[in-house]
């Protein structure tokens, strides 16, 4: 269970959210700029919110408060994003296996084995990262994601550079590895799809506020209705 209180802002644009994610699976909706990305980076430690907290099964993780700042390598937490941000010196799956140092032998190969088969990418596990397309290196990321199987995964469009057959092929993998290894995730996406199939709770973001929260068929309705309302008035 993942519980935030954050609010930061600069340049006009204030972040001021609180809600309690306690589902298997967030889908974070929302226009550009709400604040999606920015959340999640609260959330894996990588920003620093102005004022808040954001707990982890109990655990707090930041609290400026009280002056903690768990760092992001010390957190369970996973993030992968639209930019793959790969180590250009290392291969494929070294890469993948860079998080998976306490692990030795046979069971590091496996993870590392087991992650790339579920995102599509073990053709690739010899290859070094700087041969890679853009699609190939938002696998390799997503799969060094996976492998230490963290406590928290958060994924900040993680497929945006995949064509639709492979990005629905990815997903369907995912979300079955998901379920299996009962990791909590949270992720960004403008595909609604994703979170209708998945049967997922939905945080909906807008101008860096929770305006809905709830089952994904209940929020979407609601906001698809809301935007007929609002079309229906400029028409007037």
């Amino acid at each position: 269970m993942v519980e935030v209180k954050l609010s930061s802002g600069a340049g006009g644009f204030l972040l001021d959210v609180a809600c309690v994610l306690d589902a298997p699976l967030t889908v974070i909706f929302g226009p550009s700029g709400a604040g999606k990305s920015t959340l999640l980076r609260m959330m894996a430690g990588t920003t620093v919110p102005q004022r808040g907290w954001v707990r982890l099964d109990g655990q707090t993780l930041t609290d400026t408060k009280s002056g903690i700042h768990r760092r992001p390598g010390r957190r369970g937490v996973m993030l992968a994003g639209q930019q793959a941000a790969l180590f250009p010196q290392m291969t494929v799956e070294q890469n993948v296996g860079f998080g998976l140092r306490e692990l030795a032998g046979a069971a590091r190969n496996e993870r590392m084995r087991e992650a790339l088969e579920v995102v599509g990418a073990s053709a690739l596990a010899q290859r070094r990262v700087t041969t890679l397309s853009g699609g190939e290196a938002q696998r390799v990321a997503l799969a060094r994601a996976l492998a230490p199987r963290p406590r928290l995964l958060l994924l900040d469009e993680p497929l945006s550079a995949l064509d639709t057959t492979a990005r629905d092929a990815v997903m369907t993998a995912l979300l079955q590895w998901l379920g299996e290894h009962r990791i909590q995730t949270i992720v960004v996406t403008h595909d609604a799809a994703d979170a209708l199939r998945a049967q997922a709770e939905v945080v909906w973001l807008r101008e860096g506020r929770v305006v809905a929260q709830g089952a994904a068929i209940d929020v979407l309705a609601e906001e698809r209705k809301r935007l007929l309302m609002r079309l229906s008035a400029s028409d007037c």
